[in-house]
């Protein structure tokens, strides 16, 4: 029988640029494809780009085409976001907390869940919850 060997989530995010310095610059994923970069009347950016950290993948799109998104995050498809939620394990989650912390992301320590992992989370710009937890 063939065996999963990975997961790779894909989300629509409202502004590339936003999402990409949450994800690189503060939790440190590398960009490993990136879409050429446009120029739009939103700002210079790729309208995709593939993030890996480790054994985590995750694919950007934006959810709007050049010139078409909207001032504000007004439209309901943003609230659905706050319903989405991803779990990545770490071994080394006390270093993985000071290492965001430096990087500027201001969260509460990682606590003790009810499923016996030590874990802390994390809002992105579109309102997805990543989590980080590890066995204790």
């Amino acid at each position: 029988m063939s065996q999963f060997t990975g997961l790779t989530p894909y989300i629509e995010v409202f502004d590339m640029n936003a999402s990409l310095a949450f994800y690189r610059d503060c939790l440190g994923f590398a960009v490993v494809f990136a879409s050429p970069e446009v120029d739009t009347a939103e700002g210079r950016f790729s309208h995709f780009v593939r993030l890996r950290r480790g054994g985590a993948h995750l694919m950007l799109n934006t959810a709007y085409d050049s010139n078409e998104r909207p001032p504000t995050r007004s439209e309901p498809r943003w609230t659905a976001c706050g319903h989405t939620h991803f779990y990545i394990n770490c071994d080394d989650l006390a270093g993985l907390h000071a290492e965001v912390l430096a990087r500027g992301l201001a969260l509460p320590p990682p606590s003790l869940t009810r499923y016996g992992y030590l874990a802390f989370s994390a809002l992105d710009p579109d309102g997805y919850r990543i989590t980080f937890h590890q066995q204790k």
